[in-house]
């Protein structure tokens, strides 16, 4: 127990600086993994809002940049946890939180909800690619000469069709039932997934910035701008990267190329499709984020009108001490500036992928200034802490908890996604628009 405490003290003790500082919170404990674990957590949730869009509500014009998120938010689904993994110092026991249900902690109700939601997306990724998948069996065994990569392909399609090789129009039609049931169950459980985040840092009564009852709704929909935007940006990088292999030939060397058994995608066609999805997707990331930006200020001003005992420190902290983070670069870089750059008409695949860029680096900021922000002053309201990430890493600690770490979160998803493509393909045009 001493040793535990001890190690605790060191910690925090990395990379915090006092100001007039006294106790009981004595250095920043949460540092840059839990800033990235609600971070990751409203990406995977936006992603799959995205994705409804089409399914359940029927926007034909996301239809392209659907599948591709619905596969993303998978790919984003395992890095949720990950941040948590890396910041706890025991983490071996971790996984009892999703294997024992306990209603009566958050956390665990998180475990609950998070082995919900991945069967949810697992289960609607399979409905729509039911037919590819079968497609690929009969392909794939057709072919005489296959190449080692294309006899695990088909090893692994074999197994992850589950014997369901009817694709008959009745049944194909169930499939697009499933999907849309999925998808609409999918929304409420992905709100709830992100959304008990900000109940956990909104419920803590010691803390005057964290308690809010709009902190989880301020949450979700931080989220779903954040899942959009990273989408928008994703997207738009990818089909960059598809447009050069078109216009060079080289889309068999593509990951999923050998999958979708395509070796000729269209330049022109790859191109209208970018334009189309990415400026019709703006639209959608514009009204998410009216409403965002909507509960953020109506918070602070209803703080202000109320003027609790906790105003005063909290009035430092905003105008003050994090002026810079919450208003010039939570605010301004992250949602006034792209905000007005998708509202200047004219909207250009360019401008629009920038914008995205900027909404990300918003909703990070807003992540960074709840989480460090929400411990950075006393509980007695006589001194202030200053949190300083650490770049360099000396040890394993400040690996983690540093810049390296974050920057380890980040990445995964995208490899992720790499592999998955070579199974789901995410760009995959349909049959009767292959025909076109």
């Amino acid at each position: 127990m001493v040793e535990q405490v001890a190690q605790m003290v060191v910690h925090g003790e990395a990379w915090t600086l006092k100001d007039l500082f006294v106790l009981p919170n004595e250095y920043v404990y949460w540092s840059i993994q839990i800033v990235m674990y609600p971070y990751m957590t409203g990406l995977v949730a936006g992603a799959f809002v995205l994705s409804s869009l089409y399914h359940v509500f029927g926007v034909e014009k996301l239809k392209e940049i659907a599948r591709f998120a619905l596969v993303f938010s998978f790919a984003l689904l395992p890095v949720a946890m990950m941040p948590l993994m890396l910041h706890l110092m025991q983490p071996l026991r971790g996984i009892n939180v999703l294997m024992t249900p306990h209603f009566t902690s958050a956390i665990s109700a998180f475990g609950i909800v998070f082995m919900t939601y991945a069967c949810i997306v697992a289960a609607e990724i399979w409905f729509v690619y039911r037919e590819f998948i079968v497609d690929s069996v009969h392909r794939l065994s057709a072919k005489t000469d296959r190449s080692a990569y294309e006899s695990v392909l088909l090893l692994v399609y074999k197994v992850i069709s589950l014997g369901a090789m009817d694709t008959s129009k009745e049944a194909l039609v169930s499939d697009h039932k499933a999907v849309k049931f999925l998808a609409g169950l999918g929304i409420p459980v992905a709100c709830f997934l992100h959304g008990y985040a900000g109940f956990i840092f909104g419920s803590v009564k010691a803390n005057a910035l964290w308690m809010t009852p709009l902190m989880p709704v301020i949450f979700i929909c931080s989220a779903v701008v954040s899942g959009i935007a990273l989408c928008i940006v994703s997207y738009y990088i990818f089909m960059e990267v598809r447009k050069w292999a078109a216009k060079r030939g080289k889309n068999v060397l593509l990951p999923d190329g050998l999958a979708h058994g395509s070796a000729a995608v269209d330049y022109e066609h790859l191109r209208s499709v970018q334009e189309h999805e990415v400026k019709m997707t703006s639209k959608y990331l514009l009204i998410f984020m009216t409403l965002a930006l909507t509960l953020e200020v109506l918070d602070m001003i209803f703080r202000g009108y109320t003027a609790v005992k906790s105003w005063d420190i909290l009035r430092d902290v905003l105008f003050e001490h994090d002026f810079t983070k919450i208003f010039i670069m939570q605010y301004g870089i992250g949602n006034v500036l792209p905000f007005i750059m998708l509202l200047l008409p004219g909207v250009t695949v360019r401008r629009a992928a920038l914008a995205s860029v900027m909404v990300l680096f918003g909703v990070f900021m807003m992540r960074w200034n709840v989480v460090i922000g929400g411990q950075a002053f006393s509980l007695t309201f006589n001194g202030f802490m200053h949190y300083h990430l650490p770049i360099i890493p000396h040890d394993l600690e400040t690996f983690k908890e540093g810049f390296f770490g974050a920057m380890l979160v980040i990445s995964t998803p995208f490899v992720l996604f790499y592999f998955l493509n070579m199974i789901f393909p995410a760009f995959m045009v349909d049959k009767e628009e292959s025909h076109h």
